[in-house]
């Protein structure tokens, strides 16, 4: 079997896709787990819960993303109308994508108050990737 080449464009926007499905994912994931637990109340969280709850977590997780992935699209569309470097951009994309979803995915799986935990370092390498294209953003409209 052939290695699998896409061009920036294909690379770019797979990778902002898969940024757009992985915050859809994680709004059904907590609003399913939310669902389902006893006492639900539809939009809202009980104050109680902690990380020791998958509801908390769950809807840390997708909250966190609409702080963060917005400001992101937002960059990168601007980045694709000013034409920043093609493959600068793509790296970009995919850099906060691994990121993010490795910060679910750690989200999800480990239940501490411990600061920093685990997701706290992909949570910060997703915020590099988003400086760095600012960066190249800005140096590209300088330019």
């Amino acid at each position: 079997m052939g290695t699998l080449i896409w061009s920036n464009e294909t690379g770019l926007l797979v990778g902002l896709t898969l940024i757009v499905l992985m915050v859809v994912v994680q709004w059904i994931i907590g609003s399913a787990v939310k669902a389902r637990s006893a006492g639900a109340i539809p939009g809202k969280i009980d104050e109680s819960l902690s990380h020791d709850s998958f509801v908390f977590r769950a809807h840390r997780t997708f909250m966190n993303s609409l702080e963060s992935v917005p400001v992101f699209l937002i960059t990168a569309l601007l980045a694709m109308f000013a034409q920043v470097d093609a493959q600068w951009l793509t790296t970009w994309v995919w850099v906060f994508f691994v990121a993010r979803l490795l910060h679910m995915v750690l989200y999800y799986a480990i239940a501490t108050e411990q600061n920093p935990s685990p997701r706290s370092y992909f949570f910060l390498i997703g915020l590099v990737a988003q400086v760095a294209l600012l960066v190249h953003l800005f140096t590209t409209i300088l330019d």
